[in-house]
């Protein structure tokens, strides 16, 4: 098995970014999922109720982003370190974190992208945010802004496999990318649906370790093409069909870091083996 592809998302819900390395952090790859945007609630603003953000095309720069979409003005963001502290929740239902409120600009130029009021918050600590599944999250584990867990692993012959079923259907969605499902990594060489046995193992990905902690469930999300923000039905009517485990629509597992002593290697590389452990 091998590294096929690395990708984060600098700004939760907003385009990835494609990239050959990423350095691995506790929390997930470097970058990722550092910024989200909030409602007046402090609650994130996802792809499940506001599909633009996908318009949105956030490119990392030293100290702060950059904020990009096609007929608008780029806007550097610097991050906030002394911005105004704010409690915010990826979710309603979740505990609150602490994040800082970027510059009134960048809420500006969000709020009129996504033509509605918004704000633009940054993690700047995160070591402060648990794992908020903590039925199998270990006491140090901790997290960005990403739903649950530090990162998401994808098997490219799982969604070949997935494509075969809607091909043969008919649909006219076929074929789907894998950017629909926004992992981190992605794996090849492994069997279709391989990965739904590596639950509760650990898995070597280059120089890096990581806790296979739970398959992920997915939601409407999938369903939104990510380089138009026009909504399908694929590939939750497949998934029902075709792998819908226990009433759960599965494509995927979450990763937790298992990182050694400071100094240890912890980039990954785009074609590093990838090897499951005993």
């Amino acid at each position: 098995m091998r590294l096929v592809s690395i990708h984060t998302y600098p700004v939760k819900g907003c385009h990835r970014l494609d990239l050959d390395g990423a350095r691995v952090e506790p929390w997930g790859l470097a970058g990722d999922r550092r910024w989200m945007i909030v409602d007046d609630d402090g609650v994130g603003v996802t792809q499940r109720e506001t599909t633009a953000l996908v318009a949105v095309r956030p490119e990392l720069r030293p100290g702060g982003l950059l904020l990009r979409a096609a007929g608008r003005t780029d806007l550097a963001v610097a991050e906030p370190t002394d911005g105004d502290p704010v409690e915010v929740r990826v979710f309603a239902s979740m505990s609150a974190a602490p994040g800082r409120t970027a510059d009134p600009a960048a809420n500006d130029w969000l709020s009129r992208q996504l033509d509605r009021k918004v704000r633009l918050v940054w993690l700047g600590d995160p070591t402060v945010r648990p794992i908020p599944d903590t039925d199998l999250a270990e006491a140090d584990d901790r997290v960005s802004f990403a739903d649950g867990y530090p990162l998401l692993l994808a098997n490219r012959a799982s969604l070949d496999a997935l494509n075969e079923f809607l091909l043969e259907s008919g649909s006219p969605e076929a074929p789907l990318p894998m950017t629909r499902f926004r992992p981190n990594v992605v794996v090849g060489g492994a069997d279709r649906w391989a990965e739904d046995d590596w639950t509760g193992r650990r898995i070597r990905i280059g120089p890096v370790v990581f806790r296979v902690a739970k398959p992920c469930a997915r939601c409407v999300v999938t369903t939104t093409d990510q380089e138009t923000g026009v909504r399908g039905r694929e590939p939750l009517r497949v998934l029902a069909r075709q792998h819908n485990i226990d009433r759960r629509l599965l494509f995927g597992q979450n990763l937790v870091p298992v990182l050694g002593p400071p100094g240890s290697a912890d980039t990954l590389t785009v074609g590093d083996p990838v090897e499951l452990l005993p």
